[in-house]
């Protein structure tokens, strides 16, 4: 959703007007569409441990795309643009129907199962990474590298220098496990940095995002250790916090990988297992080549193995602020702007005006 919101946002200042169209699960996030016009469309799920339920799936699909259909006859879409999930289904095949240009955006490093059923169809794919699994090869010429798009005040961190870290001064970290928060950073993580030299120990000040039935025990373990931590279920600030941390400890997944390396921040991943396609695998690969992260997979994922790569990083500020760098090599800025760019040459005549002289079009996020 928060790529999504980054082009409507960007495509609203360019003069357009955008309207999101989801499933119930995709308009619950706050403040991503603010002032945006949303339709919430029945989407079926299909869930490959449960073949009993693909009937009622396709039927739901089916009423969806049939209520997308009725939507673009008074919307009048110009393109519609799909960022995978099934929520976005019911839209792309009502586009499919009535012969509307489209595009998909793919955030992970692995082409996802219903951006992977559409491909073949849209008009253009857009991809975050050069290398992208499972995107037949057949579909190079209207695949397009653009990036992952960030929120602007996570693009902004980019013109930030990396935080100042002195020998003897506070090393912030910054803890997160995505939207949902993930249990084992707040099982090891603790435990992990009181692993630490004492001295080094000392300096850490620790902003934890946790899930609520993990925080309390967290909270408790960081005070059984003496270690400054800050924990909550939701970081609204998130931006702010990226802002000042010298290190952070996550998954890796789409959104968090984009905006470690918009903002330049080392970190230490730990990709979730069971991802669909362990695609967070795969987003980690090109930030960890390039000298910007370290990876652990969950299962050597220890409190042992965490102090031990701390270490690494930690004590030696010129190498941290050189993984700060190397995290800032492999962002894409301009990935807003490019698919922005790449939904608007979906209908070109719109796109040979000047930004000044286009008149007002729609679109579908």
């Amino acid at each position: 959703m928060v790529p999504a919101a980054a082009l409507a946002q960007e495509l609203t200042r360019r003069g357009h007007r955008v309207a999101l169209v989801s499933d119930a699960r995709g308009v619950r996030f706050p403040g991503l569409f603010e002032g945006v016009q949303t339709h919430v469309l029945p989407a079926g799920r299909f869930q490959v441990k449960r073949p009993q339920g693909w009937a009622s799936a396709v039927r739901e699909m089916w009423r969806g795309r049939a209520m997308a259909r009725e939507l673009y006859r008074t919307f009048r879409p110009a393109a519609v643009v799909g960022f995978g999930g099934y929520p976005a289904l019911p839209a792309l095949l009502a586009a499919f129907a009535d012969k509307i240009p489209t595009a998909v955006h793919e955030q992970n490093a692995v082409l996802g199962r219903v951006n992977r059923l559409v491909a073949g169809k849209v008009h253009a794919i857009a991809t975050s990474y050069a290398e992208t699994q499972r995107l037949p090869a057949r579909l190079a010429g209207k695949t397009h590298l653009v990036g992952n798009p960030v929120r602007e005040a996570v693009l902004a961190l980019r013109a930030r220098p990396y935080p100042l870290l002195e020998e003897d001064g506070i090393f912030r970290v910054l803890v997160t496990g995505g939207s949902q928060g993930a249990s084992v950073l707040s099982k090891v993580v603790p435990d992990g940095l009181a692993m630490l030299p004492p001295n080094f120990r000392r300096r850490l000040q620790v902003t934890h995002q946790a899930r609520i039935e993990d925080i309390d025990a967290a909270r408790a373990q960081y005070a059984e250790h003496h270690i400054a931590a800050e924990l909550a279920t939701y970081l609204p600030d998130m931006p702010e916090q990226l802002a000042w941390a010298h290190l952070v400890i996550g998954r890796a997944g789409a959104s968090t990988i984009a905006e470690l390396t918009a903002a330049g921040r080392p970190a230490i991943l730990v990709p979730l297992p069971s991802a669909t396609d362990d695609h967070q695998t795969a987003n980690a690969r090109e930030m960890t080549a390039a000298g910007g992260a370290r990876t652990i997979a969950q299962g050597a994922f220890t409190a042992v193995e965490l102090a031990k790569q701390m270490q690494k990083l930690g004590l030696d500020p010129e190498a941290l602020e050189n993984a700060a760098g190397r995290a800032k090599s492999v962002g894409r800025p301009t990935a807003v702007s490019d698919l922005a760019d790449l939904v608007e040459s979906l209908d070109a005549p719109l796109a040979r005006l000047p930004v000044a002289t286009r008149q007002p079009r729609e679109a579908f996020a």
